[in-house]
């Protein structure tokens, strides 16, 4: 029997059945939908709360997120190494705790009863305080075994070092400069190098091994590098340091100052790594002083090799090696004005023989040189070398401390003073323990004050006592060229005996306010003298004298005028 032939109710009761299969699985489906859409908007609400809560943090939350932070990094740094807080220790005890338990009841194959639970946690508890205890005991030993292998590797060094320091030539060496030398380095591992920065005349190395022969590592003293190449590279703006106290964030001044490593990179980043190299040989890293003394070390600067961390190089001076000499020449360049000198120590007693030699002038502008005094006196009067501060005279300095290889810590102190007028220029290099706490700037901070009578800029200067026509000499082309080269002539001089035997004390050339301006003198009040002076000025040089006088009998009661005295 065909499908046409069937009855026409059975149909239509087929036709009802399949809407009502459609319906259903329609409905069925609307449901999904609804419910994965129902799904998606709590997830959705729930992100928006949690965003919502990370917006309302507390400041007490954030400070224990970021305390969170800091010690991730630091146990990243450490090897992973983390130091859990108390309330994540006594979490974990927690969990031994309840985990020995559940193994006890395993053993036994039953459950604990209160008195056996309270014996077993009292049993976990003094287990845990034996163990903690014999943590910390094996802890200070491990301390105390490192500090006597520091002490005993500190001692060698600085044994070492005090053979060395009696092995130095003396010949040519100042006798003063070097004793003060000397007792300001006392018994710790170091090299001192005294030089004058006008003209590269050396007054004393102490430990020549290490200051000619042996290179160090820098460390932040090559962020005198990295500023003078970056501002002759445009890439620290001019403008930075016009305002540099009106603003929130470091600028030149500051970063060499406080010896900021992120500054110094960034500034790195802009340079590159050709430029960096360059502008170092320039100030004569890489290369010898020229000094006369044997075996000079020329030092190293860095390579590009795979593995190289290139941001380090402009902050942490990775990759370098550098002498006290030539940290020495390189201060003694920016202190007058960008001549890169010849260090040399005076073979013969007569220091009047002594000439200076300049190995070239550097191809760099003096303006750049002077904008970086501002961050080395910085570093002097309130920053990282506070230790090396003068109250009698301004000293402009850097310092360089980093592990320098080897678990070996190097610091570093390169400076000169007084600003004004550059006498001495100051190097000192430490090692090992000594290297920590910016013991080189205190070091040099003692030379400086122990020299001041002898180098440090004078404090009774007459400031007038010439006569007139030497005044106006002032006025003339040949007067200002030589107060121009003053400063300078008075640094090259070969020894501080003969500065201070031929250098006038009465005569002083001073710069006149303007043509029109009239000096004022102060002068005792004779009349007597006064009036014998008013009448003598009054004549003429080719007039007779007259011989004719008033008789004393007569006062004269005419009202006088005084002529004023012009210079």
């Amino acid at each position: 029997m065909t499908w046409t032939n069937r009855h026409p109710r059975t149909l239509s009761f087929a036709f009802i059945l399949i809407a009502l299969l459609i319906v259903s699985f329609q409905s069925v489906d609307a449901a999904k939908r609804r419910h994965d859409n129902n799904a998606r908007g709590k997830t959705a609400r729930r992100g928006a709360q949690r965003s919502e809560r990370g917006r309302k943090l507390s400041a007490k939350e954030r400070r224990a997120a970021n305390r969170h932070e800091r010690l991730a990094a630091r146990d990243s740094r450490r090897g992973g190494k983390s130091r859990l807080s108390r309330k994540e220790l006594r979490r974990e005890s927690a969990r031994e705790q309840s985990a020995s338990l559940k193994a006890l009841e395993r053993r036994l194959h039953r459950p604990l009863n209160k008195r056996e639970r309270a014996a077993e946690l009292r049993r976990l508890q003094s287990q845990r305080r034996r163990e903690m205890l014999e943590a910390r005991r094996r802890a200070e030993a491990a301390r105390r075994a490192a500090i006597a292998r520091q002490q005993a590797l500190d001692k060698a060094l600085r044994d070492e070092v005090q053979g060395m320091i009696s092995r130095d030539n003396l010949a040519g060496e100042d006798p003063q400069v070097r004793r003060v030398a000397i007792n300001a380095l006392g018994n710790h591992a170091g090299t001192v190098v005294v030089m004058d920065p006008m003209t590269g005349k050396v007054y004393s190395i102490v430990n020549q091994e290490w200051a000619v022969r042996r290179g160090f590592k820098p460390c932040s003293t090559i962020k005198l590098v990295t500023g003078v190449a970056g501002l002759s590279e445009n890439v620290i703006p001019s403008s930075e340091l016009t305002l540099a106290s009106d603003r929130n964030h470091m600028d030149l001044t500051s970063a060499l100052a406080h010896s900021d490593n992120s500054y110094f990179e960034r500034v790195g980043s802009g340079l590159g790594f050709d430029k960096m190299i360059r502008y170092a040989r320039e100030l004569g890293l890489g290369e010898k002083t020229g000094a006369n003394v044997p075996f000079e070390y020329s030092g190293r600067l860095p390579e590009m090799q795979p593995g190289f961390a290139l941001h380090r190089m402009f902050s942490y001076a990775d990759g370098f090696e550098v002498t006290a000499l030539q940290l020495g020449d390189l201060v003694s360049a920016m202190a007058n004005g960008g001549k890169l000198l010849v260090p040399q120590v005076p073979n013969n007693e007569d220091g009047s023989k002594f000439k200076a030699k300049v190995r070239r002038k550097l191809d760099i502008d003096a303006g750049v040189l002077q904008r970086m005094i501002p961050g080395m006196i910085g570093s002097v009067n309130y920053g990282s070398g506070r230790k090396a501060y003068d109250p009698l005279q301004t000293v402009a300095g850097k310092t360089g401390t980093c592990n320098g290889g080897g678990g070996s810590w190097v610091g570093l102190f390169t400076s000169y003073a007084p600003l004004a007028n550059p006498r001495l220029a100051v190097v000192v290099i430490t090692r090992g323990t000594d290297a920590h706490r910016h013991l080189p700037a205190a070091v040099a901070g003692q030379i400086y004050r122990d020299l001041h009578q002898r180098f440090g800029t004078p404090t009774n200067l007459q400031i007038a006592s010439t006569p007139d026509d030497e005044e106006k000499e002032v006025g003339s082309g040949e007067g200002e060229d030589m107060m121009a080269d003053q400063s300078s002539t008075d640094a090259a001089a070969t020894t501080d005996s003969s500065v201070a035997a031929t250098t006038p004390e009465t005569h002083k050339l001073l710069p006149e306010a303007s043509p029109n301006t009239v000096k004022r003198v102060i002068m005792p009040i004779n009349p007597q003298a006064q009036k014998a002076e008013v009448t003598k000025s009054s004549i003429p040089a080719s007039a007779p004298a007259k011989t004719s006088m008033k008789p004393a009998t007569q006062p004269d009661s005419r009202p006088r005028r005084t002529q004023e005295i012009q210079p």
